[in-house]
């Protein structure tokens, strides 16, 4: 097959769903001709081929000055570039199906390529594009987002979503009638081995909390810091593996809470090191408000983690209260403390959860998400091709 992904984020821009788009097109460049049309900033260039044989084309786009989060004149200004220089493309090369990551800001991209190059377009959501309860922004909240991407959803050939959570709210807020498929996502298997406390300065009988993600208002990582005032008298670190706007204020809140000498803040860091830091750790906590689907949470599991996190997005498709860790009612902080202080206090209970989450994300591996997909993709050009005789 010869694919081409439409996406405004593409590592090393962006978060979960341009990572999820790399690792799934790096495994079907195993077997297909992939490219990948994408956003061009700071010093990325304008075209390349990775190790894997993926092709990725960028255009430029305005104003972004940050690898993790894009703002509003970016996306709008990728709308129109990635159009025109996706019809270029069309009209130079032959591909056999679109696959449209994200209904906005890509959706209208991917559209108008498809409708051009007469070819199918499988839609991609993955959640934060049509439910953000973090922003007043959130199409969900907006009568005329919801028209445009109420049209979006309809005339794309396949919508797929990551998780039931995600499917549900494309029903509540957008089209019931719609069909979809259920496609969940999935990681590259860890082969990092666990760091040594002493490279970063912990000490063997603390206990390691951890969380891994972008540095904004959705993953309510405020709570995790006063959460630290909770276990004053226990030798307790929270490890904050990312970066993103919200990292000033975080100190901040450390600092006026006497919590700074129990927070680390690991930054950006890269594969092998994010996993060797996690398989070092005790327990993986979140409080984001919402995940479409939640790929650190599998990253947790596959590193025998228990998970303490709330019970609102993708990740209650594979989490189970008292299986995985723990699931918590949305912001109930104290029955969050309190279960994270059971886990604190329970290295018994850690080691179980941690066994069951390591035989649970079996099924989760990017090679079964990839296959899954490539599986869809040639249903769809069939289909397209039964229409076009």
């Amino acid at each position: 097959m010869r694919v081409l992904f439409c996406n405004y984020e593409y590592p090393p821009l962006g978060g979960g769903g341009g990572v999820m788009n790399a690792l799934i097109a790096e495994e079907l460049a195993r077997r297909h001709q992939v490219t990948v049309l994408t956003s061009r900033a700071l010093d990325l260039p304008p075209e390349t081929t990775d190790a894997r044989g993926v092709r990725i084309i960028r255009v430029p786009v305005l104003f972004r000055r940050e690898e993790a989060v894009a703002n509003l004149p970016s996306m709008l200004m990728f709308m129109v570039t990635a159009t025109w220089r996706g019809r270029r493309l069309l009209a130079a090369e032959r591909f056999d199906l679109i696959n449209t990551q994200f209904v906005l800001p890509t959706g209208p991209v991917g559209d108008a390529l498809a409708r051009n190059g007469r070819l199918p377009n499988v839609l991609t959501v993955y959640g934060g594009d049509i439910y953000d309860p973090s922003k007043f922004t959130s199409p969900h909240r907006h009568a005329l987002l919801r028209v445009w991407v109420r049209r979006l959803l309809r005339r794309a050939d396949v919508v797929v979503g990551e998780s039931e959570n995600v499917l549900r709210y494309v029903r509540r807020f957008y089209t019931p009638e719609l069909e979809s498929e259920l496609i969940p996502l999935g990681i590259r298997r860890p082969t990092a081995e666990a760091a040594t406390r002493s490279r970063y300065g912990f000490a063997a009988d603390e206990v390691l909390l951890v969380t891994v993600g972008r540095l904004v208002p959705r993953k309510a990582l405020d709570q995790l810091v006063t959460l630290l005032e909770s276990f004053a008298n226990l030798p307790l670190r929270l490890l904050i593996i990312g970066t993103g706007p919200e990292q000033s204020s975080l100190e901040a809140l450390a600092r006026e809470r006497r919590v700074t000498d129990r927070v680390r803040f690991m930054g950006y860091v890269g594969d092998d090191e994010k996993f060797a830091i996690l398989k070092m750790c005790d327990v993986y906590v979140s409080t984001s408000q919402h995940e479409g689907f939640g790929l650190v949470f599998l990253e947790a599991m596959a590193s025998s983690l228990p998970v303490v996190c709330y019970d609102e997005g993708g990740q209650t498709d594979f989490l189970e209260d008292g299986v995985t860790g723990f699931l918590v009612p949305l912001n109930d902080r104290e029955r969050f403390a309190a279960r994270c202080g059971r886990l604190i206090q329970d290295e018994a209970a850690r080691k179980t959860f941690g066994r069951n989450n390591l035989q649970r994300v079996e099924p989760y591996y990017i090679e079964n998400c990839a296959l899954a997909y490539e599986r869809l993709f040639q249903a769809a050009i069939a289909k397209a091709g039964q229409g076009d005789s």
